[in-house]
């Protein structure tokens, strides 16, 4: 057991290492422009950025790092000896077990809690020393932001705060009770409230309408200029899962068009872990035969089938998003499909 975690936490020093020396030279030029201090690369950036790539890729290369633990065992003929000596396959399996069990349990308090802080921190020095100001490309923007309340704006400039064509309408069950249209709504600093100019607002009682005009209406509303500075990608990487869970709730009740992104990462982070499990497995199981060739032969094997498990992910995410696939099941069936592919390979190895 010893030997295994020493492995895989060699190989992933080593894999880490190299991607950071790959994402250094990339951003080293902004890195350098931007006077980004070498302290806070290291601890704020580069220190997040392994934690969060290093969990992403552990289940793959704890899966590579089985196969180049046990083929090794199995070239040099000590698991005929293990097996000779009375112990059983099952009991074979069980430091793995141990294993698996050890950097699961891991990878899920970094996945649910630990990471999206250390994203926060990443991203966050990202956007200062990197990334380019955020941009809303987005058009006609509909959002519901209380029980009656809707609003809506053509578009919206993240660097001034402004929504243009800025419309709010509240309900009473199905009746719209007022309306109120404008040129454009900014947000007030100052103030925290957004200030509507050159609005009308449109009461409706029954039959009966009522219009008032004005050049500009302080008002408050559960909205916030943060909402529309959210990138899709990044939002919810930086939000610990019960803070995911309030987000989702919100963005279901704005009726969000990203709902089922936010649901893939929310389950991804349980469902990820889980497959270390059935890695580990496979790889135990394929590995433990000598044949001619050996690690090389298993190791090209063994990407074969982490490749095939990257590409079952990525379909599945594909039919959530655009085909209606729960995200839930979206998320476990790769799981399911090589569980039960492991379960097969386990059938066959040599006991």
């Amino acid at each position: 057991m010893k030997k295994f975690l020493t492995t895989f936490f060699f190989i992933l020093g080593i894999i880490m290492l190299i991607a950071c020396i790959f994402d250094y030279s990339e951003k080293m030029d902004d890195f350098t422009e931007r006077g980004a201090p070498f302290i806070g690369l290291i601890v704020d950036y580069y220190f997040n950025f392994v934690l969060f790539y290093g969990n992403m890729f552990s289940p793959l290369l704890i899966f590579i790092t089985v196969i180049f633990f046990t083929s090794k065992m199995a070239s040099q003929t000590e698991i005929v000896a293990i097996l000779s000596s009375g112990v059983s396959f099952k009991r074979m399996l069980f430091p793995y077990l141990i294993c698996s069990i050890i950097l699961a349990s891991m990878s899920l308090m970094l996945n649910h809690y630990l990471i999206p802080n250390a994203n926060k921190v990443r991203i966050k020095f990202e956007e200062d020393y990197f990334k380019m100001a955020y941009k809303n490309y987005d058009n006609d923007i509909h959002k519901q932001i209380g029980d009656n309340d809707f609003v809506y704006f053509e578009k919206y400039n993240v660097q001034s705060d402004i929504g243009y064509k800025f419309t709010l309408e509240h309900y009473k069950g199905r009746e719209m009770i007022f309306k109120i249209s404008s040129d454009y709504a900014q947000w007030d600093t100052t103030k925290e409230c957004w200030v509507i100019h050159n609005y009308v607002k449109r009461f409706i009682d029954g039959d009966e309408e009522r219009l008032e005009r004005g050049r500009s209406l302080d008002t408050i509303l559960e909205l916030h200029p943060s909402e529309f500075e959210e990138r899709l990608e990044y939002t919810t990487q930086m939000m610990s899962t019960p803070e995911l869970n309030r987000y989702i709730d919100r963005e279901i009740l704005s009726g969000s068009e990203n709902v089922t992104y936010h649901l893939i990462e929310k389950h991804q982070r349980t469902s990820v872990p889980f497959a270390t499990f059935i890695m580990v497995f496979i790889g135990v199981c394929m590995s433990s035969r000598k044949v001619r060739g050996g690690i090389g032969a298993h190791l090209a094997l063994g990407l074969l089938i982490a490749v095939t498990y990257i590409f079952a992910i990525k379909v599945a995410t594909v039919y959530a998003t655009n085909a209606g696939l729960s995200p839930f099941y979206a998320c476990w069936i790769p799981n399911i499909l090589y569980g039960i592919m492991s379960f097969y390979i386990y059938r066959i190895a040599p006991k």
